[in-house]
């Protein structure tokens, strides 16, 4: 069985953002390596207070969700499917834009859908003087 959509490989050297946050006291961080376009091709999620458990189940997320956005999942596609998924940690957030998380998926599909769709989230008008 061949595959419709062909692979993209992200660029050896590469952009990324490195996103600091915590849920409910625990912090992370959410690593988003990107397209020569900008748009995401893997993440990467570390959490400082992690089980085993935990961290084995986060480490496959993210590779089969990287490999997912390298076949050509779309983003809203992606928020859609992770966005309102509910596990500990969970509760508010150390982030303003996303005060409250029902667990660590629910958090990155907020962020990616707050960065990288942002015609669901247009620019704040600026604030008068």
């Amino acid at each position: 069985m061949q595959a419709t959509n062909p692979r993209h490989i992200l660029p050896t050297t590469r952009r990324s953002t490195t996103h600091k946050f915590a849920i409910a006291g625990h912090e992370g961080y959410l690593t988003i390596g990107l397209f020569e376009d900008g748009s995401p091709g893997e993440i990467f999620i570390k959490m400082s207070k992690e089980g085993s458990t935990l961290s084995g189940l986060i480490q496959g997320f993210c590779r089969a969700f990287s490999l997912a956005l390298q076949f050509g999942l779309p983003i809203p596609d992606a928020v859609d499917r992770f966005r309102g998924m509910r596990f500990d940690p969970m509760g508010p957030t150390s982030n303003p834009d996303i005060p409250e998380a029902l667990s660590i998926l629910d958090y990155v599909a907020k962020y990616l859908e707050i960065h990288y769709m942002p015609e669901q989230h247009p620019p704040a008008a600026p604030a008068a003087w």
